[in-house]
């Protein structure tokens, strides 16, 4: 997995990111995935690429007796240390592909805008199935088949500079995807549909929810929302170890 989150000029402009200053409140997703949790009251949490550290303070405020937030970036631990330190959070400098996945360890298992940089998503599949506790509960939210599979994932704009339609091209074909993003050149990974919802399957999740991100009706007044909405940028599942 890239580490692009460690570049000094990405780091910058990430953290002029309004869900960056503002937390959870800020990102257009949250209503609806706040919804897919369970109660998390004395729960084990671990959060699979957490950033900020955002989620692992909303996690800690519900209750849980342990969270953990690995991430592969320095400089987001850092952050999420002076941002979000609370006595029953750990964080770790270490990737997803690289956490060791205690077998049963966790109660829920969380991943915000992380997988989609994930090249072998099913692996990490397995490993999240095997260190839930039975009954356990996987949620996550990753960037929509539809906008990984973008052309280059902006718009092809008018000549005035309004978007004019979002192009998609070769979906059938996983794997890697150079864009820009934050003015940075970043790799991600492309899944279908199909990959994720059966990758789950085949492990053993039973499918509990799947939902494209819709921001609230607040946050339409933002410059740019409306064009948003033309097409899902988030997909967010729910699944349960059986």
């Amino acid at each position: 997995m890239n580490n692009e989150y460690d570049d000094e000029k990405f780091f910058e402009e990430y953290g002029k990111m309004s869900r960056s200053r503002d937390g959870l409140s800020a990102a257009g997703e949250w209503r609806q995935l706040k919804s897919l949790f369970p109660s998390l009251q004395g729960k084990t949490v671990l959060d699979l690429g957490c950033g900020y550290g955002w989620h692992c303070t909303f996690a800690a405020g519900q209750g849980a007796a342990r969270v953990l937030g690995i991430d592969l970036s320095k400089k987001m631990i850092g952050e999420a240390k002076k941002r979000n330190t609370k006595k029953q959070i750990e964080y770790r400098i270490c990737g997803i592909e690289e956490y060791e996945y205690p077998e049963c360890m966790w109660d829920c298992v969380f991943s915000n805008l992380a997988l989609h940089y994930i090249e072998d998503i099913e692996k990490i599949f397995q490993m999240v199935y095997r260190t839930l506790k039975r009954g356990g509960v996987f949620i996550f939210n990753m960037e929509h088949p539809v906008f990984t599979a973008g052309v280059g994932q902006d718009w092809i704009y008018t000549e005035s500079g309004t978007p004019k339609y979002w192009p998609v091209d070769n979906y059938f074909t996983s794997g890697k995807r150079n864009t820009r993003f934050l003015g940075c050149n970043v790799v991600k990974q492309h899944h279908t549909l199909t990959q994720i919802l059966m990758g789950l399957l085949n492990n053993g999740f039973e499918l509990k929810a799947v939902e494209e991100a819709e921001p609230p009706e607040e946050m339409m007044s933002i410059p740019g929302m409306k064009d948003e909405l033309r097409r899902p940028m988030m997909l967010l599942i729910k699944a349960n170890k059986k």
